[in-house]
């Protein structure tokens, strides 16, 4: 039998996480892991320059690894260049976006928030989630500029401290005559990989919506039955444990800090981190 070969892209290292639900829900899959870290943060970059870059990288990988399917995970991304990308390639192309759905059934104070990159709560596609999901909602929108680069942090050698992780969060946290904000949408999948962390600052408990097990199930479904293994929870497995395929990571600039870090290394087990240059300039 053959497994399927998937492709996984982020602009740094936030579709781990992505890469995570998806390797849990079909353990023997191949999967390509490409880190556009030449460019990140994807954020901080005009439309016109973002959409030119992600077609220019996904063009390249994808005449070298052929997957069958591609997943963007990155929210800034899929909500500006999916289109593009759907029409150029033949393969499923899945996208990121924000969990307004879930979140809004599962909110029982109704006030929700959206926490994301500035880029992504500006997009008219997420006004539109709001509106169509949520209009029983408070929704709160809140644009952090340094979260992701604080999530990548923590592989690091200087990884964030808890007052800068608190100064990102809490304006999400909002207390007023309805209730309280019990409901948290994780828009950026940089965002779980700190997520620890951020439980135990939060100044009281909430629901966090991360998006990767819903990508997962995504994938799943587009592959044709005799491919599809049971769905696993992601959060009780050891990482690695049920993972038997093969799994490689390609960097578009070399990510020096990452190829000696224990932590980052025994948590995702890549049988090869390889850089292919990419320059952005």
């Amino acid at each position: 039998m053959t497994f399927p070969h998937i492709l996984v892209f982020d602009s740094g290292l936030g579709g781990l996480t992505v890469l995570e639900a998806i390797c849990a829900t079909l353990p023997e899959g191949q999967y390509t892991y490409v880190a556009d870290n030449a460019a990140f943060p994807y954020g901080a970059l005009s439309e016109e320059t973002l959409t030119e870059r992600i077609i220019r990288v996904c063009d390249h990988f994808l005449s070298r690894v052929t997957p069958d399917i591609l997943v963007i995970a990155c929210s800034t991304a899929s909500t500006l260049v999916l289109p593009f990308l759907r029409s150029r390639f033949s393969i499923p192309v899945v996208g990121v976006v924000p969990g307004i759905k879930p979140a809004a059934s599962l909110s029982k104070t109704k006030l929700i928030t959206l926490l994301a990159t500035p880029a992504t709560v500006d997009r008219p596609d997420t006004q539109a989630l709001i509106h169509t999901y949520a209009q029983d909602c408070i929704v709160s929108r809140v644009g952090s500029p340094m979260l992701a680069t604080y999530s990548e942090a923590e592989f690091s050698d200087h990884p964030a401290t808890d007052a800068q992780l608190l100064d990102a969060i809490i304006p999400c946290f909002i207390h007023n005559d309805r209730g309280k904000t019990d409901v948290i949408v994780l828009g950026c999948t940089h965002y779980p990989l700190v997520l620890h962390r951020l439980e135990a600052l939060a100044p009281w408990p909430v629901t966090w919506v991360n998006p990767a097990p819903a990508i997962a199930q995504r994938v799943l479904s587009l592959l044709p039955e005799h491919e599809r293994t049971k769905t696993i929870d992601i959060h009780s497995m050891p990482w690695g444990s049920s993972v038997r395929g093969k799994k490689s990571a390609l960097f578009t600039a070399t990510p020096s800090s990452l190829l000696h870090n224990p932590t980052f290394l025994s948590r995702f087990r890549f049988s090869a981190i390889t850089t292919e240059a990419i320059p952005f300039c």
